[in-house]
Parts: structure tokens; sequence; C-alpha cells
């Protein structure tokens, strides 16, 4: 007869969760289509960034920290063979950080770069939203990737209409996405001194409220104090709230438009993941995906089973209590 050890369940129990673990070192592996993506971001570090309309985990934090966030959540959930490449705007032009590189294999370096973005990395104050989107799509046009365009769309100073940026050379080129960043409700922008320490917020005085460039889109008989070649703008002081920041979702919008681009305003990490996985973004392809959490939990079951009570009928000749 077989020894009592081989009829007792928990043997086979944990025989076969033994077996199931031994299966990990294997790493077995089971091929199904799966999207992935190919993102450039480029990211918005001018001043109004700085402005503090997000919250997390109940304390204010800035535009720029909670995009920081949202994109180390989303490169999380990108599937392997993904690519991110990373890039800053400010003034009127976007520098390329690296070009995209697999998510896999490269993940701790994206997520160093994206921890380490700041605005003090910024080479200019002024922040002119359509020329630098313009520059980006002219720059990505070599690579193959999807441009994500991060920025609340505060232009500063104020943009002349006489002098918008035509996208027609670029429109429907590349796919991507501009995403909006920030409140509805205009916030003050903090300031800081020449070491980079808090120093109070802009005020009307700290920042120019029209545009000086050009010639006035105005007609020069409505303008007070007008002169063609010293005055084009006229002698009246200039009053407006530019000190103040929200979100140019307008702006942006009619901007997405004019480059073919989409648009989605941030809200949260999860909405922001669901808006960059659309079928526009997606390519499919064959993956070798990690199944060893199979055997995984098939071990753990077993070995739980080892410690599960089972109730058994009773053997004959014993008799059931009354």
């Amino acid at each position: 007869m077989p020894s009592k050890a081989y009829q007792d369940y928990r043997f086979w129990c944990l025989s076969l969760a033994l077996a199931a673990m031994l299966v990990l070192f294997a790493r077995p592996e089971h091929i199904q289509q799966r999207p992935i993506y190919n993102y450039t971001f480029i990211i918005d570090i001018t001043r109004s960034m700085n402005a503090a309309d997000y919250k997390q985990d109940g304390q204010a934090v800035s535009r720029l920290q909670h995009v920081k966030h949202s994109l180390r959540g989303l490169l999380a959930k990108l599937p392997c063979q993904s690519k991110v490449g990373l890039g800053l705007f400010t003034e009127r032009r976007s520098a390329l950080l690296f070009e995209p590189i697999e998510v896999c294999r490269g993940y701790n370096d994206i997520d160093t770069a994206l921890a380490k973005v700041d605005w003090r990395m910024a080479w200019a104050a002024d922040s002119r939203i359509a020329g630098g989107l313009l520059n980006t799509l002219e720059m990505l046009q070599k690579l193959d990737t999807h441009p994500i365009f991060i920025t609340d769309g505060q232009e500063a100073p104020p943009i002349n209409p006489r002098y918008r940026s035509n996208f027609s050379a670029v429109k429907g080129k590349l796919k991507g996405m501009i995403i909006g960043v920030g409140g509805l409700q205009a916030v003050a922008i903090p300031k800081f001194n020449n070491k980079g320490e808090p120093d109070g917020v802009y005020g009307p005085d700290d920042v120019p409220q029209r545009s000086t460039f050009g010639e006035s889109d105005l007609n020069p008989e409505k303008i007070q104090g007008y002169n063609a070649r010293n005055a084009p703008f006229g002698s009246a002081a200039a009053v407006g709230a530019e000190h103040l920041s929200a979100l140019q979702e307008n702006y942006l919008q009619a901007l997405s438009a004019e480059a073919g681009l989409h648009y989605q305003r941030l809200t949260t990490e999860d909405e922001l993941t669901k808006a960059l996985q659309i079928r526009d973004f997606a390519v499919q392809k064959d993956i070798a995906v990690d199944v060893r959490w199979q055997a995984a939990m098939v071990g753990l079951g077993l070995y739980i089973l080892i410690y599960v009570w089972i109730v058994r009928k009773p053997s004959r000749g014993v008799r059931r209590p009354r």
C-alpha cells in the first residue's frame, strides 16, 4: 500500500506548488498583439507654469509639478516596446533633451529626467506659445513620434494678431496632441529672486500688459497718442491682467485645429492616460508578454489549500452524534 504521506492531499498540494514555482525560472512568455505608443513630450517650463492651481494629497502644487507627476504615472502604464522622448519649451522654441527610447529598458532614465525638470532650466523669460508649437512640429518631423505639447497657453507678452504663426506647412504631417494645463480661474504667478527663492507674486507692473512688437492691429485713429514711428501703440498706459494666469483653453483649441492636432485638458493622471491611448497614436504589434504571474497564482492557490480544513464524511463504524 502507498505511504500515508502520499495519501495526504497536502503532500500533493505542496508538490504541485513547488512545480509551479520552478516554472517561474523558465520565464514563460506568450505572444499577444498589443498596442504600443511613441510619444515625445514637450513641457512648457515658463514662469506661469509655477502657478499652483492643482492639488495632490490635499496640498496645492504647481502646474509643472502636476505635469511631472502625471507623466511619471503614465510612464509606468505604457506597454513595453513603447517609446518616450522628452523636450522643454520656453521663449519661442523647444529643445529636445533626448529622442524617444524604449520605456522598459529606459524606465529609470526617463523617470529620473522627468523628476529633474525644473522652471530654472528656462533660457528666456518670454512665452511665445504658437511659435514654440510651430518650432516643435518642424523639429519632430524627422522623427517617427507623436508630439505631445504641454502648456497653459499663456502668451507673454500678449500676442499681436498681426503676427500669428502659420501652421499650413506642417498641418496634418504629424499626429499629436496639445495638453492644456491649469485651472479656468486666474491665479497669481509666484515670483522668485535671483537665487531662485520665493519673492511674492507678479504684479501689474512686473509684466507687459500688451504686445509692443511691430504695428498695432488697431485703427490708428482709435489709438490715443498714436505716432507711426515713435508710438505705434499710442501713449496711454496699458491696463490688463497678464500678471495673473489661467488655462487659455479656447486659444489652445484654436491652435490645435490650425496645426491638425488633438486637444485635451489635463485633469487627472487617469484621464491623461485614457486621452493618450487613442487609436491615432497606437500601433498594433506582436509582443512577448511575461506570463509568470499565472504560475505564481497557481502556486499561491495550492499553498493556501494546504491550510484549508476539508470536511470529510465520517468513517464507517463511527456513530454520528444525536
